[in-house]
């Protein structure tokens, strides 16, 4: 088969060394559930490592989760959810060659995105004016006075407390950090898509883009009950 008669039987987005389509986006989704593989060890360490401390502290843990604000985590809950059905409806609307649609989905999942850092960063600062970021962060000591005073029938044990917060910060900062390199892959998805380059013969980089951005949403559904929702019976 000639060069030119092989151009006419693929596209342009075919590359030079995959045989067809087929096979390029077999090879594309084979790389990225590798990767993920590798993120869910990545997670696994870290969920593995709260849990011993849970398990150690656990009056400690319970208290300091109860001063995290619930709401504001159902809401990016509900956030991240959403942004996930609107990946899939950015996928099927290529697979039908709905350009606009697809460009509409991609920036509603986009905008979805933005929304939930915008609230964690809410989160976050609520975590800075009541002290307890760990360590002395930028001149504001660690203090869980607040949260002991609340909370009077638990033991807080303020080293603890200070562990609670250090996975707290690590697990939700390491989280958002994919949110923002997500944000980043759909920028390019909605250029991509408005130059028209997704349709019914070619999506996988929309394929893929969303199977990355439903694992950062997996990885949420569990972070949400294990930083949140730690013994929020009545006291």
């Amino acid at each position: 088969m000639t060069d030119s008669h092989a151009a006419t039987q693929h596209g342009p987005e075919l590359l030079h060394h995959f045989a067809d389509e087929e096979q390029q986006r077999n090879s594309a989704s084979l790389g990225m559930w590798l990767f993920l593989g590798t993120e869910i060890m990545f997670f696994g360490g870290m969920f593995l490592a709260y849990l011993v401390y849970r398990l150690n502290y656990f009056e400690s843990f319970a208290a300091s989760s109860r001063s995290i604000a619930v709401p504001l985590g159902a809401i990016n809950t509900a956030v991240l959810l959403c942004s996930s059905l609107t990946v899939v409806l950015a996928v099927r609307a290529a697979q039908m060659g709905k350009r606009k649609l697809l460009i509409w989905m991609l920036i509603l999942t986009l905008i979805f995105g933005l929304a939930f850092l915008a609230i964690k960063g809410v989160e976050w600062h609520e975590k800075y004016e009541e002290h307890h970021i760990p360590g002395n962060f930028m001149g504001r000591a660690f203090d869980v006075s607040d949260i002991q005073r609340d909370f009077p029938k638990l033991h807080v044990d303020p080293q603890h407390a200070q562990i609670f917060f250090s996975l707290y910060f690590a697990l939700t900062g390491i989280h958002a950090l994919h949110m923002i390199v997500g944000v980043g892959i759909f920028l390019w998805l909605i250029y991509k898509a408005w130059k028209g380059d997704f349709g019914p013969k070619y999506y996988t980089p929309v394929e893929i883009g969303g199977l990355y951005w439903h694992f950062v949403d997996v990885v949420w559904i569990y972070l949400f009950p294990l930083l949140y929702l730690i013994d929020r019976k009545p006291l």
